[in-house]
């Protein structure tokens, strides 16, 4: 191998380079941003109040608890939604550890694992998630990416820990 030389790995499509190591986000796969989620609330309960406005206007009253109900649960549903949008883990692989950090509707939780133990489990049957375990900690990632996805992470993974931190840095970068 020539020094100065940048050799990617192969197939590393999930991890982006840092300048002490590698660097993991896996996201929801969202369509719509929080404004985006308060535009199409707005929009749909216009839409409901308008219409059942129109029919209470020509006499069919018990329209209204009907249009009420289902304004709550629009409202609801929009909120479950826009609180679960920015739902994401990411993984920080440096020379000593190996950070897991999920973010979710409730809040933010965090691991470290150390780097020398550390040992990623492959997902089995379609569904299963990558498993990391150091000694007796463990924790799975990977709920917020398909299926083939969590694969590629768990290759990436074993990948990145068989290299130097150092090798995550392109040739010409800083670090």
């Amino acid at each position: 191998m020539q020094q100065g030389v940048d050799i990617p790995a192969p197939g590393l499509r999930l991890a982006q380079a840092q300048p002490r190591g590698w660097r993991w986000q896996l996201r929801r796969n969202g369509a719509l941003t929080p404004r985006q989620f308060v535009l199409a609330m707005v929009l749909a309960c216009g839409a409901l109040a308008g219409v059942s406005t129109l029919w209470v206007a020509m006499g069919a009253v018990l329209v209204l608890p009907f249009a009420v109900l289902e304004l709550v649960v629009v409202v609801w549903a929009f909120g479950w939604m826009a609180r679960h949008a920015a739902d994401r883990e990411e993984l920080e692989l440096d020379e000593d550890v190996l950070r897991v950090t999920r973010w979710d509707g409730r809040g933010r939780a965090s691991l470290e694992l150390p780097r020398p133990w550390l040992r990623v489990e492959m997902p089995g049957p379609p569904h299963d998630l990558v498993g990391l375990r150091a000694g007796a900690q463990r924790i799975e990632v990977g709920r917020y990416v398909r299926p083939e996805v969590r694969w590629q992470l768990a290759r990436e993974l074993r990948w990145a820990l068989t290299r130097s931190p150092r090798d995550a840095v392109p040739a010409g970068g800083s670090g």
